[in-house]
């Protein structure tokens, strides 16, 4: 998993893909805010947002 996200950095590094960063920070924390909200009493108030 490291070595993937090392990978990552390195082709945003030399590729100068650094609008990446945010777009994927923002899809994973929406992933995982769904994954914590789904079995919980929260999942009403978070399927409402979307």
């Amino acid at each position: 998993m490291w070595e993937l996200i090392k990978d990552f950095a390195a082709f945003m590094g030399e590729r100068k893909k650094f609008w990446l960063a945010p777009i994927i920070a923002i899809m994973l924390l929406l992933g995982v805010l769904i994954v914590v909200a789904g079995g919980s009493s929260l999942a009403p108030f978070i399927y409402t947002i979307f």
